[in-house]
């Protein structure tokens, strides 16, 4: 699918020109000089464009289809993914994906548990999985693995890429609202360390029903916000087709979060977007995931457990 943004026209010319030399430079070192210029002239085109990118702009680069999603990442950063299915009480849930692995790759992996929202590529597979929107059940799984992880002392590493849960008459009816709540109650009790990262949308509690952690790290061009800039417009406005106006007013970003202290650390984007370059993409979220979770080593369970407190408890606090 190619879909390139007003926006992003320049930046999407040059990193197809640097993808296709790339490929004609493979074991040829004659191409290898016009190879890192065109690689220095996207980066520092992408730095002057995307420096003043609107909160709107934003918000659309963080639903761009080309962007990787979670089983994206789960290919490149993990290794020996089991997944498991179900909520032992009505059913699986494509919209969330979760199982173990082991993490960093390479001999030095260690078993953890991984849990993230997954969208679909094309129509079909997007249906299955409602948009990455989750029914009850994908968040009563989530809960189990999570009670599961904390039973054998691994890590827990969310990716949060949802619009929201979904809004259906039968997820209200299976309990919804009781459903994330009861995932917030869970993760913030785990003794084990959690890292959640934001990697495409995160709206709403459908978002937090995955982030209540230690340590949360995003992408630099998603969007995470207690409503999607539609709904707030819907909501203000009484329509929807506002969600441009919506989303200056929210500013829905991942600075605008890291000023707030909602989240901890902005990871840098491959010039143009994390859609240009998945690969690269999945190294910087891989080397600040690391980091995350070293941070977390040496703390007792009762130490985790009370820097997740403190964390969220200091949120919306104000100092004189």
């Amino acid at each position: 699918m190619s879909v390139v943004l007003p926006f992003e026209q320049p930046i999407a010319e040059l990193s197809q020109r640097v993808r296709d030399l790339r490929a004609l430079a493979h074991g040829d070192a004659r191409y290898a000089a016009e190879l890192r210029r065109l690689e220095e002239k996207v980066a520092s085109l992408a730095r002057e464009l995307f420096r003043d990118l609107s909160p709107w702009q934003r918000v659309q680069l963080s639903r761009h289809p080309r962007r990787p999603f979670f089983h994206d990442y789960l290919e490149r950063i993990f290794d020996d993914f089991i997944e498991l299915h179900g909520d032992r009480t009505f059913g699986d849930d494509a919209a969330i994906v979760a199982g173990l692995a082991r993490y960093p790759r390479g001999p030095t992996g260690r078993p953890v548990m991984v849990i993230g929202h997954q969208k679909g590529r094309g129509t079909k597979e997007a249906v299955r999985r409602t948009f990455g929107m989750p029914n009850p059940e994908g968040y009563r799984k989530a809960r189990r693995l999570m009670e599961l992880a904390d039973r054998f002392g691994r890590p827990v590493i969310t990716f949060i890429d949802t619009p929201g849960a979904y809004p259906g008459l039968g997820a209200e009816e299976r309990g919804q609202s009781e459903a994330i709540g009861q995932c917030l109650l869970v993760m913030s009790k785990l003794r084990v360390p959690v890292v959640a990262c934001v990697v495409g949308e995160g709206g709403s509690g459908g978002a937090l029903a995955l982030g209540v952690a230690n340590r949360v790290l995003a992408l630099e061009h998603v969007w995470y916000s207690v409503i999607s800039p539609e709904a707030c417009a819907s909501i203000l406005w009484k329509d929807g087709s506002q969600a441009e106006k919506a989303a200056s007013v929210l500013k829905p970003t991942a600075q605008m979060a890291l000023e707030l202290g909602v989240i901890d650390q902005i990871v840098e984007e491959p010039p143009g977007g994390a859609h240009q370059d998945w690969d690269a993409a999945a190294r910087r979220l891989d080397s600040a995931l690391r980091e995350a979770l070293a941070s977390l080593e040496g703390l007792t369970e009762e130490e985790l457990v009370d820097d997740r407190y403190r964390r969220f408890r200091s949120l919306g606090a104000v100092r004189a």
